[in-house]
């Protein structure tokens, strides 16, 4: 009689093996799509009612997903979802893809993760295939997941396999997708990463194996972590530039053309997304336990978390330079989700800016082609204004935060509301009301007369 690895390795190579992927979001809903691409058999768990019946009726809810690719899976009849975690039991493997904020005291909340070890811990049969791939600290696999099944009797690469897979997801990308972006793999024992990285290649086109969860756990926060360092540095030295009035994307162009030893980073009014905000905080938590305080990590988060306070003194400069305040102007943010073209709001600077408009007395709205609305600190509902060149010229400022690629920037620039542009979207036009963060603001009395409503 075969034993479980080399069950599950025939199950893989015939493409057999039943697959379950827990948490239907920008992760998993994509990662079960390419599963069932890939010719496999796939059960979607979410315990959001409304995701698994708009999937049940074709109907995708991301950006990444078309609607079609939903309606393929379900043709194929090898994509079912689910809220029921007893459909585990006919699993083969399992990918975890359920979120890790952070809790108010800006720790690692890992309780969705240990939700779904609970719920399936009572279906999970000998043999399967745990891949955890929500970020989270290094250690999080074998201490939250490996202790589990030991406390069951169960021994890691010969009743179970488990694995960490971190996710690279990057929604909006056009380039960089599930299947083309490479994939880190990190195994309890050898053969737990011999069989992730078996299953996984068959739906990513380069999975990377490295020698321990934990090594690939602490992969993930080194990404994030270098971007937020490098955007917390760019947003510094922007804010040098501006005081020594240089114009820090030409400064930055310029540098840009080195061939070697230099990358691109940009400013803007803040960071924003499921991982930048979070992950380096992950990291500093966990070394915490091990007595190392990282300053880096500490000063990058406390800089781009003041990036939306740098763009509201900002509007107060260019208000003040045409005889205005703040308090009881009508500011228009453009673009509130945290990145071009997509919906997702997730930490988006945009909902910081617009509660510090609105605590300086501003009479604030938004607009967003893509994301249609929000919730308020107040527990409101607040909904984008039309895409109206009628609507944006009543406003006293617009504050561009998100540079989708819908917005018509030559005609919003031709009508003279002074703009605080944070992400130098309106750099084609050389007009004297077009402020942008990282570069000193100066309209003379004049100027300011000539173009203010």
């Amino acid at each position: 009689m075969m034993d479980y690895y080399n069950q599950l390795v025939h199950k893989i190579e015939t493409k057999t093996a039943n697959i379950g992927v827990v948490g239907l979001g920008y992760v998993g809903l994509p990662l079960a799509v390419e599963m069932v691409k890939a010719g496999f058999t796939v059960c979607g768990i979410d315990l959001s009612e409304n995701k698994v019946n708009n999937l049940r009726n074709g109907e995708s809810y991301i950006n990444d997903v078309s609607s079609d690719d939903v309606k393929e899976a379900l043709e194929t009849d090898r994509f079912l979802a689910t809220t029921d975690y007893s459909v585990a039991k006919e699993l083969d493997a399992i990918s975890i893809c359920v979120p890790t904020p952070l809790s108010e005291n800006q720790d690692p909340d890992t309780s969705y993760i240990t939700s779904v070890i609970d719920n399936v811990k009572p279906y999970l049969k000998k043999g399967t295939l745990i891949t955890l791939e929500s970020t989270t600290y290094p250690g999080t696999t074998e201490e939250l997941i490996l202790s589990e099944l030991n406390k069951m009797g169960l021994e890691a690469g010969k009743d179970f396999f488990l694995c960490y897979s971190p996710e690279r997801v990057d929604p909006g990308n056009d380039t960089y997708n599930t299947h083309n972006m490479p994939k880190v793999m990190g195994g309890v024992t050898e053969r737990c990463n011999q069989v992730g990285t078996m299953l996984y290649s068959n739906y990513i086109g380069n999975v990377v194996p490295v020698s321990s969860p934990r090594v690939a756990e602490m992969s993930k926060l080194l990404e994030n972590t270098f971007r937020s360092v490098n955007i917390a540095f760019v947003n510094e030295i922007a804010m040098m530039c501006e005081r020594m009035d240089i114009d820090v994307w030409e400064v930055i162009d310029a540098a840009a053309t080195k061939p070697f030893g230099f990358m691109k980073f940009q400013p803007g009014p803040g960071i924003g997304g499921h991982c930048i905000p979070l992950d380096p905080m992950y990291l500093s938590w966990k070394a915490k336990g091990f007595r190392f305080y990282s300053k880096f990590i500490d000063l990058a988060q406390s800089i781009n978390n003041n990036m939306p306070d740098v763009v509201v003194s900002k509007t107060s400069q260019v208000l003040n330079v045409y005889g205005k305040s703040i308090n009881s102007s009508k500011i228009l943010i453009l673009g509130m989700a945290y990145k071009p073209n997509i919906s997702d709001l997730r930490e988006s600077p945009g909902l910081y800016l617009y509660e510090l408009y609105k605590e300086n007395g501003a009479n604030v709205d938004y607009l967003d082609p893509h994301a249609h609305s929000f919730i308020d600190d107040e527990g409101e509902v607040v909904r984008s204004i039309q895409n109206s060149l009628d609507e944006i010229k009543q406003y006293d400022a617009v504050v561009l935060v998100t540079n989708h690629s819908d917005f018509d920037y030559e005609a919003i620039a031709d009508l003279g509301v002074p703009i605080v542009d944070t992400r130098n979207a309106f750099e084609q036009f050389d007009m004297p009301h077009i402020h942008k963060l990282g570069t000193a603001s100066k309209v003379n009395k004049r100027e300011a007369h000539s173009v203010a409503l």
